[in-house]
């Protein structure tokens, strides 16, 4: 009869749920191979989940292959008993999950042992860890190692010289006292060699009264629960507020409960942060850098200045929008490293998945999602060849994306075309403090003219004929500022105070009150200035010398 106490990290193995398990065990079971007999017949079913593209789906005649590897593993014919006259082998191997080793004698197991870290543990270092795993086995089996040769294989290479190291923490240094009285060699064995205790080290501990579904864990209909996981996927810094679809996405791999994707987008729209931080997806209406202070800048910088098309939005939307989410980013938290992790972390839906899991095959672990990130182990050509599919696939998915959303744009989009000698109104720029036609608000006149049109250049741009006051401003205009003129009136709307970028230029009335703001090196004084035409509701601050200079 076998020792129950020896065999008991082997026989406790709970069921199998995710692929990165299997590959463990069966890296495990593998290394005895030799004294099993009919090993490939008896693990084919379990070795099929390994394959590229199987759904895992752990059936009856899965469960039957891990409960007889389990059996075949701990009985007499691979477990044998300890010669206390020969030299014993221990192989070690630590994770943020557990501690795992073997002890061996020439080739056969003699026992296994592994445990879960206590809390304090979970802190440590690696090489604390590491060496964790060594002062363990030779607790458990003193009774065998105290007074004979053992050699130690360890995948931590500095602990190969953890014997003439000066510097040690208080830790290290009562665990080295123990060590010293042992006849003992602790040598280096790579991680992917040492599987026996490298997958006992990483052997999940799960509750198994936890419900699941579909590999995801059941929430109880708890809002107190709920709330926690929905304020983890949303308010902390390692996610820094997502929208409701990447949050979804983020959840709905690990969780579900019923009406969960409704929650989920309750919660982000009802989020006071975001709300008072994200811009909404309104026309494009943002301030051009037209300054007097951006000119003066880039002559002082002697750069010269080139701006996309006038009044086209359309022409560096890929850009503006990358720089919006990077904004409402930056204004949510004030930590770079912590908003660079959440972007780079986030679901992207060009990509179908977040940039670092392109990059590296696997979800980067958060709070949230610590044991549930996957993992990849690919080396030399494997790698080149899987790095080539992810670029391949990831152009792809953008190229999807790209005519998706153009289908989007095109679905009320109609050509507009006009004929030499129609007339049409010119769009005037609707940039915010400008007045126009001396009306104000949402009665603004928003468009001029009408004009003729002279010749049409290439296909969305047309030459019009304007009037000898505008001459300054150029002839050719983009398709999209333009409106068909129905109806020729006998006279044009007045052009007065329009400026040659097709603005009018607004006039300061009266001062209402002054302050000064303090920066690094001086003292601004700034003007809450009331405008023509304006209320004193919509005065804003400027600087008083700006105001001087007008």
């Amino acid at each position: 009869m076998v020792d129950p106490s020896k065999i008991s990290s082997v026989m406790d193995w709970k069921v199998l749920e995710v692929v990165k398990e299997v590959r463990g065990f069966l890296g495990l079971a593998g290394y005895y191979r030799r004294f099993i007999e009919s090993f490939s017949k008896i693990a084919k079913p379990m070795t099929s989940l390994l394959e590229k593209g199987v759904p895992f789906i752990w059936t009856k005649e899965r469960q039957a292959a891990f409960d007889e590897l389990k059996k075949r593993l701990t009985t007499a014919l691979v477990l044998t008993l300890p010669d206390l006259t020969k030299s014993f082998t221990v192989y070690c191997d630590a994770s943020k999950e557990g501690l795992g080793c073997v002890l061996m004698q020439e080739g056969k197991v003699i026992a296994y042992a592994s445990r879960q870290l206590r809390k304090h543990e979970v802190n440590y270092p690696t090489h604390d860890l590491e060496l964790a795993a060594v002062v363990h086995a030779l607790k458990i089996w003193r009774h065998y190692l105290f007074g004979n040769r053992c050699e130690i294989y360890t995948d931590n290479k500095s602990l190969k010289y953890i014997f003439r190291q000066n510097e040690l923490n208080m830790r290290q240094r009562r665990w080295l006292e123990l060590i010293k009285d042992y006849d003992l060699e602790i040598h280096y064995h790579p991680g992917k060699a040492n599987v026996v205790a490298d997958a006992l080290s990483r052997k999940s501990y799960v509750n198994m009264g936890t419900v699941w579904y579909k590999n995801r864990i059941c929430v109880p209909d708890v809002d107190s629960i709920k709330k926690l996981i929905l304020s983890e996927a949303h308010d902390t810094a390692y996610s820094i507020h997502p929208g409701s679809r990447k949050m979804y996405h983020d959840l709905k791999g690990r969780f579900w409960w019923y009406g969960m994707k409704r929650a989920v987008a309750e919660y982000a729209a009802i989020c006071y942060t975001c709300q008072r931080v994200k811009a909404e997806h309104q026309r494009p209406a943002g301030s051009q850098f037209t300054s007097r202070f951006w000119e003066q800048l880039h002559d002082s910088l002697d750069s010269k200045l080139r701006f996309s098309t006038a009044y086209h939005p359309q022409t560096d939307g890929q850009t503006e929008r990358t720089n919006q989410i990077l904004e409402d980013i930056t204004e949510q938290v004030g930590s770079l490293p912590y908003a660079e992790f959440s972007y780079n972390n986030s679901y992207q839906a060009s990509l179908k998945k977040s940039p670092f899991e392109a990059l590296y095959g696997r979800r980067c672990r958060t709070p949230l999602f610590w044991n549930q990130t996957g993992e990849k182990q690919v080396f030399g050509p494997d790698l080149i060849r899987d790095a080539e599919q992810q670029i391949k696939m990831v152009r792809e998915n953008l190229r999807v994306a790209q005519s998706r959303q153009k289908c989007y744009a095109d679905v009320r989009r109609r050509d507009l075309t006009f004929k030499v000698d129609d007339f049409v109104y010119l769009k005037v720029s609707p940039m915010r403090g400008i007045w126009r036609f001396n009306m104000k608000g949402k009665l603004a006149p928003r468009y001029i003219g009408p004009f003729k049109i002279v010749e049409r250049k290439g296909e969305v741009a047309y030459n019009l004929e304007l009037p000898s006051n505008l001459s300054g401003i150029h002839d050719v205009f983009h398709v999209s500022q333009l409106k068909k003129c129905l109806r020729v009136p006998e006279e044009q709307a007045p052009l007065e105070g329009l400026d040659k970028d097709l603005t009018y230029t607004e006039h300061p009335v009266k001062i209402l009150e002054t302050s000064e703001r303090v920066t690094r090196n001086r003292r601004v004084k700034m003007c809450r200035v009331q405008w023509k035409h304006h209320t004193e509701d919509e005065a804003t601050w400027e600087r008083e010398e700006e105001l001087r200079a007008t």
